[in-house]
């Protein structure tokens, strides 16, 4: 019974993110996302036994048939939502909260040959858009979003969200942040660079007007 009530939560948080759901049977037969997520906890179980090979394989037939890569290791949470999941890779070491949402072409991966904790760890309730790729051991936090298309190397605080390659932070707890302060020694560049061009435009005008009384003077003489 308690398998059954885990797949209706999973089939219903479909109906909460998706408005393109229509009925149960749609989901539950459609949904590659959902069957990517029931695949993944029997590899999961299979990898906890120590059964690494049956896990692996397991991996590699939700891998075909869904298109959505996640290591039999990983740690997911409950009433994760993957919409449109062809592309979607999940590391080894990944740690997934609960009500987190990753759209089609996430990455959750690594940054090299580093041993132990190399994967992401998303807290519940994070959002990461298509095609964001989130790299190395670090946190996205809770309720927090990274924007399509982002490359994340650095922790994404709680209730923030970031875009950008590489990814900065653009909104905390609900307020802009404008994370292209100028410096005062970038400030004292630019006026320096203005007072230089000023100069020149100076001198071109005194060679142009230069050039109009010759011309005008020539013209007289003619």
């Amino acid at each position: 019974m308690k398998l059954f009530k885990r797949m209706k939560e999973d089939m219903d948080v479909v109906f909460v993110q998706d408005p393109a759901a229509r009925s149960y049977i749609e989901v539950f037969l459609t949904y590659s996302g959902l069957h990517a997520i029931w695949l993944h906890r029997i590899a999961h179980l299979f990898f906890k036994g120590r059964l690494y090979f049956i896990a692996r394989a397991i991996s590699q037939i939700n891998r075909f048939f869904t298109g959505v890569e996640i290591h039999p290791g990983a740690n997911i949470g409950r009433r994760l939502f993957i919409d449109h999941g062809m592309g979607v890779v999940i590391g080894e070491t990944c740690e997934i909260g609960d009500d987190v949402v990753l759209f089609q072409g996430v990455t959750l991966g690594g940054r090299g040959q580093e041993k132990g904790k190399r994967h992401p760890t998303v807290k519940n309730k994070a959002q990461i858009y298509s095609g964001a790729k989130v790299l190395g051991a670090i946190t996205i936090g809770q309720d927090s979003k990274v924007g399509a298309g982002s490359v994340v190397l650095k922790d994404v605080p709680d209730y923030a969200t970031a875009v950008g390659i590489p990814a900065r932070i653009v909104v905390q707890d609900g307020e802009r942040i404008n994370s292209e302060k100028t410096q005062p020694q970038q400030l004292n560049t630019i006026i320096a660079n203005y007072e230089e061009l000023k100069a020149e435009v100076t001198l071109l005008k005194q060679e142009l007007t230069k050039l109009k009384g010759e011309n005008e003077h020539d013209n007289k003489d003619l």
